[in-house]
């Protein structure tokens, strides 16, 4: 179990005891994927870049399994109005970046950003670290079972717009997948769900994951999104 509660007086532990079977497939990801597997961004090789977590949290909801999301405020400097996972950079009190810094870090911004009762997480698994280029943030992404649900909502509209649930079955319906197609060139999976566009780094580690986890459905690679130059 982990000691999600309290994260400033005790370690922060992965377990993978008692989770739901739907998750196994996951659960074989974390264990077996490669670094460049998931992007082709990683963190630079000479240590340069802010350390960062973000909390990939699954539930069960009314329609199955679901992903906890949020939408960034419209006014931030960085990914303005952009759908994400919890998370942000990690604050001296988490700890160790090379131990379970990380971990705390992603549960205190979850908390902070959604409300979420951190001791009701059970993290089971930790993804190789990412980068992303345009903000310099190395992400660490830390995977957790919402074992014991509780209310979520905006606690800061300057930083969140809204905080919102996807069930798994819309994510990998081929109807709401698409490509971001960017001015710069650069194109990337997406999805259009609950209201939103889903795209960059969030879709990223979603569409690897239904890969990864065989869960993918065959989908139009040709539908496009197009991207402004603010985005």
């Amino acid at each position: 179990m982990t000691r999600a509660s309290g994260t400033q007086d005790g370690p922060v532990v992965l377990s993978k005891d008692g989770l739901p079977h739907w998750l196994d497939p996951v659960v074989r990801v974390v264990e077996t994927v490669e670094p460049v597997q998931l992007s082709r961004f990683l963190p630079p090789e000479n240590g340069a870049g802010r350390q960062s977590a973000v909390l990939i949290l699954f539930g069960e909801g009314e329609r199955g399994p679901e992903l906890l999301l949020m939408e960034r405020a419209s006014s931030l400097r960085s990914h303005a109005g952009q759908p994400s996972f919890p998370g942000g950079a990690l604050d001296p009190e988490d700890g160790d970046p090379k131990a379970d810094g990380p971990l705390r870090a992603a549960l205190r911004e979850a908390e902070e950003e959604t409300g979420l009762d951190p001791s009701g997480v059970q993290l089971f698994g930790v993804l190789p670290k990412l980068y992303i280029p345009v903000s310099r943030f190395v992400v660490t992404p830390v995977l957790g079972w919402w074992r014991e649900p509780s209310p979520v909502r905006v606690v800061d509209p300057n930083e969140t717009a809204r905080v919102f649930t996807v069930p798994v079955a819309d994510l990998t319906d081929p109807d709401n997948r698409a490509t971001t197609v960017h001015p710069s060139g650069h194109r990337g999976p997406a999805f259009l769900v609950e209201s939103a566009l889903v795209w960059g780094f969030t879709a990223g580690i979603i569409d690897r994951l239904l890969h990864f986890s065989g869960w993918e459905q065959p989908w139009d690679r040709d539908k496009q999104v197009p991207l402004d130059w603010r985005s």
